[in-house]
């Protein structure tokens, strides 16, 4: 593996390893952005058992989605509160290394590295269904004698008109879903029938997943990094994007901080990358976000299709394509209202890249204004990240690190994307021998790079 997959696309096994890597990069003008590439999934049985303390033959469980007879690829599993423990140690070591390495580095982290997934499975279908249930009741609610009758008979107590004050209300006489999504928030409003059966020991996981944020995003502040909330799954996701709006509440005040991930292979990107900058700007935060096309394509659709729900990936891959141009315009025009925002266009894609140069020409954007980032991952790209780097433009690879058994799922995502590989292989090769040639027919066979 280190000869192959691990060494094309994992730096090194720890933080140490990887320092010459970082270092040979940056001497090039190209950032890094540290990723601990540790996840999990859930084994419904397992994770059962490890709840109740049963230890007793506990089965080795097969890779398997949290509804059972579903099979998805490979995934680390969810031990124990100890190895979580040990991510978060890992996510800090991580942080500072990359404040040790750059004045304006990034660190990704995986939430679900962090804590029970099953937990963030169980509240993610919460959030969905109260979006549902709002969709169902109208997609905008009057302040009418129904509404109130109705949230009643589910066991709210109270005037129901006086959970919307004023200065949380977006108009005078109607809710939208922002408004409807913060009572979310507010555990003295929401009946228990609405939120989750075992309130207590969810909520005590939700607190555990909160600390556990906060204290990786106040040591990010004090060693002046980013940090990144990888999207993953979209059973996880739901709760991820919650908790991510939490950090970005407190922590984006004067400038991002915190980088949500928004997948554009997701046929509700553009809806849920339009909610957050609406909300951001409600809130008086500052917007931070990563626009990748996705990676979990080929686990979503075969789940999509064992469960029976509709897909939620784009048919094809032009739709993606049209889906991450349209956000990252509308993000890009957010930029231009609001200079507080900012992006990292996650992209191997050149003609995203170019669209994004000629946006950011268009609106007076310069590099150094260090608004827009370009991010590529390690092993793949080099001929779109070295010469924006050299250019001065802010752009990233993504550096995963890890013990080999525990970036499996990193790596069989990038198996599965062998063709994308195969096709930036063949430009690259292409682009080296049109190098080649101009450098012998003009002499210049070695190339001095100066610093």
């Amino acid at each position: 593996m280190k000869m192959t997959f691990y060494g094309q696309f994992v730096a090194g096994e720890d933080h140490q390893s990887i320092k010459p890597l970082i270092q040979k990069n940056r001497a090039f003008g190209v950032g890094t952005v540290l990723d601990y590439s540790v996840e999990e999934d859930v084994c419904q049985e397992r994770a059962e058992r490890k709840e109740t303390g049963d230890q007793s033959s506990v089965p080795h469980c097969e890779p398997a989605d949290h509804r059972d007879g579903v099979m998805s690829a490979p995934f680390y599993f969810y031990a124990d509160e100890a190895k979580c423990d040990q991510h978060m140690d890992t996510f800090i070591k991580c942080i500072k290394a990359a404040g040790g390495s750059s004045e304006d580095g990034f660190t990704a982290i995986k939430m679900t590295a962090l804590g029970h997934p099953q937990f963030l499975v169980q509240f993610s279908e919460v959030l969905v269904k109260w979006r549902c249930f709002f969709g169902f009741l109208t997609a905008k609610l009057d302040m009418c004698f129904l509404f109130q009758a109705l949230l009643t008979k589910l066991g709210a107590e109270g005037d129901i008109r006086s959970w919307f004050a004023s200065e949380k209300l977006h108009s005078s006489s109607t809710i939208d879903i922002l408004d409807w999504n913060r009572l979310i928030d507010d555990r003295t409003k929401v009946p228990h029938l609405l939120v989750v059966p075992n309130l207590q020991a969810e909520m005590k996981r939700m607190i555990n997943f909160c600390i556990m944020c906060v204290c990786a995003v106040q040591c990010a502040v004090e060693n002046r990094v980013r940090l990144m909330v990888d999207a993953e799954q979209t059973y996880f996701q739901p709760a991820i994007n919650w908790l991510t709006l939490v950090m970005q509440r407190i922590f984006n005040t004067d400038h991002p901080i915190v980088f949500n991930t928004y997948q554009c292979y997701l046929k509700e990107a553009f809806d849920n990358v339009c909610m957050d900058v609406e909300l951001s700007r409600r809130e008086g935060w500052c917007f931070g976000a990563k626009l990748v096309r996705g990676a979990y394509l080929d686990q979503e659709r075969s789940r999509a299709e064992e469960i029976g729900y509709e897909d939620p990936i784009n048919p094809d891959y032009e739709t993606t394509n049209c889906m991450y141009h349209r956000c990252l315009d509308h993000v890009l025009e957010e930029i231009e209202r609001n200079r507080k925002a900012n992006v990292m266009v996650a992209s191997h894609n050149t003609d995203t890249v170019k669209h994004t140069l000629r946006r950011m020409e268009e609106m007076g954007l310069a590099p150094t204004d260090k608004k827009v980032y370009f991010g590529q991952l390690l092993g793949m790209c080099d001929q779109i990240s070295f010469p924006l780097g050299q250019a001065g433009f802010p752009v990233y690879k993504y550096v995963p690190y890890g013990p080999i058994s525990e970036v499996i799922p990193y790596l069989s995502r990038r198996v599965q994307e062998n063709r994308g590989v195969m096709k930036g292989a063949q430009a690259e090769r292409e682009l080296l021998w049109t190098e080649l040639i101009r450098r012998v027919t003009s002499a210049e066979i070695f190339y001095t790079h100066t610093l």
